[in-house]
């Protein structure tokens, strides 16, 4: 039986892990669905808030270059991602990769890190989106609660983080479906905004504005950088929802490259934008420079508005999207008995990781109530968690492309010839180990973390190992390495009972 059809058979009609139904994820995201989800996650708030550092650190060409080569990077661990993908079109992504390449424990492991650093984003949502709404509704810090790493919470600002997380946790309970429909509208509108500000450079740019090109020097350029890995994560969470698309696995894979290439567009666009509407010595000037540049570039405030409006729909349409990649995750992992068997159980009217999507949802519920101060603290733990990740599932392309040739790739990057792929898959290892380099204090342009975000990341981590020590020994890499791992677990529980 392929690994595949097995998984398919573990699952019953109320989602329960080990039964021989075939009933399993609901099959239901279309092409459009499937590439909202992956753009939709890369595209937040981070385009409206830090673009004027952007250009003030590296100039208007050292910013687009800067994220031009960032982009470059998102395509090559794109393409291994892709076809894996269409090899493994399952609910989990790194799981099923890594499970085949590497085995239960490395699986596990990569697994639990990109968890964490999706889980790092919901969260970051829901703190961004009261401090987002407090420029249209200047009030909303009412009855103060407590002071937390220098920052006040209030009631009132905390609520709407806790709110907003109550109700996205809602409807991606209630269905694939019903999440995708909410994602795909909210990105039409982001889409729209990208358009005006098209129309905004034809209208009212000044090519003037972007001196000067390049500010800074290389380390302008690599402070710039820093931020790509955080802006761009997304494109892998259409892996996670494979298991439900309702496409050939082909298709999939495509769908992963040019989502890249859109949020690339997205991002270059913003920069030449901003900097073709607003001198580089007013930019200090600009808290949300991209919104101010529209209202320049049209002539009038309400189109900032708009944009702002576009910052908010980039908030719900990240928050939606990593909610369904950890929540996917997590119950991947409870279906081969690698963590509790309470995040593999699906909702038994919805067909939902209800569970995962429930614990998920109250921690990004939580997180307001800590202050904006955690926002940084939040980012800085999650971002190499997820460079840990790509690095894992690159080397894993090279050992399948190694000892498992014959795998049916429907979407072989490289080309027919192995050689292309390999080196695909090479430079996506350099490349994202280069990564992670960057965030460890080895180089003069290394970035510091800070001790908070080391922490929260140590003791994300460490919960990972616990449960990756605890897996039975002996169990190698390969397309049968979920089963034998599920059969390994019930045998040990049966033998302790």
């Amino acid at each position: 039986m392929s690994s595949r059809k097995s998984k398919k058979a573990r699952l019953s009609q109320n989602g329960q892990p080990g039964s021989s139904d075939n009933q399993g994820l609901a099959k239901v995201l279309g092409n459009v669905d499937i590439l909202f989800v992956g753009f939709g996650a890369m595209i937040g708030f981070g385009w409206i808030v830090l673009t004027s550092g952007w250009i003030q650190d590296a100039g208007t060409l050292g910013a687009m270059l800067a994220f031009a080569i960032g982009g470059v990077i998102m395509i090559f661990v794109g393409l291994v991602y892709s076809e894996l993908v269409s090899a493994m079109p399952l609910a989990g992504g790194e799981h099923n990769y890594l499970l085949r390449s590497m085995g239960p424990k490395i699986a596990l492991f990569g697994s639990w890190a990109i968890t964490g650093g999706y889980i790092s984003v919901v969260m970051f949502e829901a703190v961004v989106i009261p401090e987002t709404l407090m420029y249209w509704f200047p009030n909303l810090e009412t009855i103060h609660l407590w002071s937390f790493a220098g920052f006040d919470v209030y009631l009132s600002w905390a609520l709407i983080g806790t709110v907003t997380a109550v109700i996205i946790g809602w409807i991606n309970v209630r269905g694939i479906r019903t999440a995708s429909l909410v994602q795909t509208f909210i990105v039409s509108f982001l889409l729209v905004v990208g358009v005006l500000l098209i129309v905004g450079v034809f209208v009212g740019g000044e090519p003037s504005n972007t001196q000067p090109l390049f500010t800074g020097g290389a380390s302008g350029i690599v402070a710039v950088m820093i931020a790509v890995p955080f802006l761009f994560v997304g494109f892998d969470v259409i892996p996670q929802s494979a298991e439900e698309a309702n496409i050939p696995p082909r298709k999939i894979g495509q769908l992963v490259v040019f989502s890249v290439l859109m949020a690339i567009v997205w991002y270059l666009l913003i920069i030449l934008t901003s900097s073709m509407a607003i001198p580089a010595a007013d930019l200090p000037n600009h808290e949300l420079v991209t919104a101010d540049a529209l209202a320049v570039l049209l002539g009038h405030e309400f189109w900032g508005t708009v944009v702002i409006a576009g910052g908010v729909a980039g908030i719900l349409t990240s928050w939606n999207a990593f909610l369904i990649g950890a929540s996917r995750l997590m119950f991947s992992m409870a279906r081969a008995r690698m963590i509790p068997a309470l995040f593999g159980k699906l909702h038994p009217r919805y067909r939902t990781p209800a569970n995962a999507i429930i614990l998920i949802s109250i921690l990004a519920a939580l997180a307001p109530f800590l202050g904006s101060g955690m926002v940084n603290w939040i980012v800085n733990a999650g971002s190499p968690a997820i460079v840990i990740a790509y690095f894992l599932v690159s080397v894993g392309f090279l050992l399948l492309r190694r000892h498992d040739p014959n795998m049916p790739r429907p979407f072989r990057v490289g080309g027919k010839n192995n050689t292309g792929g390999v080196v695909i898959g090479v430079l996506a290892v350099g490349l994202t180990l280069g990564m992670f380099l960057i965030y460890l204090p080895l180089t003069p342009w290394s970035t510091d973390l800070g001790w908070p975000a080391w922490v929260m990341f140590a003791m994300w981590m460490a919960l990972g190992i616990y449960y990756m020590l605890r897996l039975p020994r002996g169990i190698k890499a390969g397309p049968d390495a979920e089963d034998e791992l599920i059969t390994a677990v019930e045998e040990r529980k049966a033998a302790a009972s």
